[in-house]
């Protein structure tokens, strides 16, 4: 039986292992995922005894807006409604009871979304990829500095 979880004391090692399966996140290392982990705001993961089956979570300011990520099945539990299990523990979750819209990102997959209530039509999205950027000058902009105590 399928259990669903939002701790967040989540092993990277389990979440590694999940994104390998998938074209879209093979290739993160551990380094990232750790960080990732630390700095998602909402999680929920699916179990099925100790083996980590299903992933999800949000970043979100909890109130406005809030955009769901990394939703991930494992290869040999699709098509059990995990995804959809993951989906609606996210839109149901008592800290995310007020966020006025939720956002997601896919290229694939639109029918499952549409089917859990999302739509293409209210919005457009664009996106800003770093790894298709030219590289600005070193000295075109001033640094953010972070304030020292």
């Amino acid at each position: 039986m399928i259990h669903f979880s939002d701790h967040k004391d989540l092993d990277p090692q389990h979440l590694l292992a999940l994104f390998e399966q998938t074209d879209w996140a093979r290739g993160r290392t551990l380094e990232d995922i750790q960080r990732m982990l630390l700095e998602t705001d909402v999680m929920i993961s699916a179990w099925d005894g100790p083996r980590l089956v299903g992933f999800g979570r949000v970043l979100t300011d909890y109130i406005y807006r809030a955009s769901i990520w990394d939703v991930i099945v494992a290869v040999s539990y699709q098509d059990q409604d995990i995804g959809k299990g993951l989906v609606q523990r996210i839109l149901k979750h008592p800290s995310l009871a007020q966020v006025e819209l939720f956002w997601l990102c896919t290229r694939r997959y639109q029918g499952f979304y549409a089917s859990l209530g999302f739509s293409d039509k209210e919005q457009t999205g664009m996106v800003w990829d770093r790894r298709k950027q030219l590289l600005l000058p070193s000295d075109s902009l001033d640094p953010i500095r972070e304030k020292q105590s």
